[in-house]
This record gives C-alpha cells, sequence and structure tokens, in this order.
C-alpha cells in the first residue's frame, strides 16, 4: 500500500523531528533521514495494528483520506505553509 502524504521536519535541540499532520503522526531521528525512516516505521506499525483491530480503513476516513486501489491519498491537500508575526494583543 503506497501512502501520499505531507511529512513536516523540525529541529529540537540536538533532535530533528518529523511529523505527517493529516495523520498525526510523530518520530524523531538524530538526522532528517533517521527521522523520516522512523516516522515511516512507526506509519507501518499504527496501519498494521489498526489493520488487525478493524479500524483503518475508519481512522483514515476520519483524517480525510480515501483508498484508490493500492494508494492512500488524502481527499484535500496542504497547499503550503506561511510564518508570520502577527500582533494578538
Amino acid at each position: 500500500m503506497k501512502l501520499r502524504a505531507t511529512i513536516e521536519l523540525w529541529q529540537k535541540g540536538d533532535w530533528c523531528i518529523a511529523r505527517m499532520p493529516e495523520l498525526d503522526f510523530v518520530a524523531q531521528g538524530r538526522t532528517i533521514e533517521e527521522a523520516k525512516a522512523n516516522l515511516s516505521e512507526v506509519v507501518k506499525i499504527q496501519f498494521e495494528e489498526m489493520r488487525g483491530m478493524g479500524t483503518l480503513d475508519d481512522y483514515l476516513a476520519e483524517c480525510g483520506y480515501v483508498i484508490k486501489g493500492d494508494t492512500v491519498e488524502p481527499e484535500n491537500e496542504i497547499i503550503g505553509f506561511e510564518k508570520q508575526t502577527m500582533q494578538v494583543a
């Protein structure tokens, strides 16, 4: 099964954080590559567990995903991120 998703990458001290916002999965590593590999492992483990419990399709639908053949695709796309400074008080 192929999954199409966004991966956010963050630096937190000596750690790199990889996050998949659509599915709310997070992993860390000492390098970007390690964090992404760990995130891939988290997704595989979670999908296997949810598939075993019979909840994977419901979870994906709740997160806005559809299954098309062998691919899991988001119904809506994240189209960008912006950093801004705004007055809040």
